[in-house]
């Protein structure tokens, strides 16, 4: 079983306290993009879960969430069948954009199919959360949706109807640490010197048009938040000027997807998007560019 594991961005992530689980109470738009990575899926005649990658970052162990998605259906519905995944990676790595999050949804969806356990999206949701906060996401397979609480409680936006955007996305070659942002986000929560890092919008998520995709580029253009986004920077200035090489290009929507570094640019069209690609690689900048709609 060949399957398409897609990537997401975030639209809207506003950090709102934190939890007594050590995790943050979140209130995050999602958008499914067509950028993807791809999973194979083979039934194996023992009880082994077995791991290939292409990319070196990605553990091909018990700690990869694909093998954390198979192993939980595994066990709770008794399979006696193994099962070999191979992870051909097309998303950058650690870059924001939910890449393994997705790839550990792909599986729960390919093997809800492959061994035949006919559970329902909402089931396989609440599983999902076992797994990793954004992989729940993923499972509803939308193009938008609203995420709360960790993240993990989805209601897909159907309001949003068949509104497409377009995207440019530039992914910096570094490393960022999620646990080390949100650790920052909360001493930055605490002081009095760091509120104007951290100013909420008063934007209201659910508050979306259910028309044209052109209606839809005007509210989200205003909408456009990430609480990390102002801490990320201060910590990684590579970041930054990301930023800036958009803003000198003329993109007026521009945002950090997650904790970063992908910074990505709401465009008008499928050939602003190619153009402003062209033009951003010739730069010579070690980043990773790519052009992305909505899925």
């Amino acid at each position: 079983m060949i399957l398409n594991s897609y990537a997401k961005l975030n639209l809207y992530l506003e950090v709102l306290s934190k939890r007594k689980d050590n995790y943050h109470n979140l209130k995050i738009l999602f958008e499914r993009i067509d950028l993807c990575d791809k999973i194979t899926l083979r039934p194996r005649p023992d009880k082994s879960i077995k791991i290939e990658c292409n990319h070196r970052g990605v553990p091909c162990d018990a700690k990869n969430l694909c093998y954390r998605s198979a192993k939980l259906l595994q066990d709770r519905f008794k399979v006696k069948q193994g099962l070999d995944i191979e992870i051909i990676k097309r998303i950058p790595v650690g870059a924001g954009l939910g890449g393994g999050s997705s790839n550990a949804a792909t599986v729960l969806l390919g093997l809800n199919r492959l061994w035949k356990l006919g559970l329902s999206k909402k089931r396989l949701a609440r599983l999902a959360k076992l797994v990793g906060c954004d992989v729940p996401f993923f499972i509803y397979e939308v193009p938008f949706a609203l995420g709360l609480e960790r993240g993990d409680k989805i209601t897909p936006l159907k309001s949003l109807g068949k509104a497409r955007l377009w995207h440019v996305l530039v992914v910096p070659k570094i490393k960022v640490s999620t646990p080390l942002i949100y650790g920052k986000w909360d001493e930055f929560s605490l002081k009095k010197s760091g509120v104007s890092l951290l100013t909420r919008p008063g934007r209201n998520v659910k508050i979306i048009p259910s028309s044209s995709a052109k209606k839809a580029l005007a509210f989200i253009d205003k909408l456009l938040f990430n609480s990390l986004e102002p801490v990320t920077v201060k910590l990684y200035p590579e970041v930054r000027r990301v930023k800036e090489a958009l803003e000198r290009f003329g993109v007026k929507s521009i945002l950090m997807s997650g904790s970063g570094p992908a910074v990505f640019g709401v465009v008008s069209s499928g050939k602003e998007a190619s153009s402003l690609g062209r033009s951003l690689r010739k730069l010579g900048k070690p980043w990773q560019v790519f052009t992305a709609r909505t899925l």
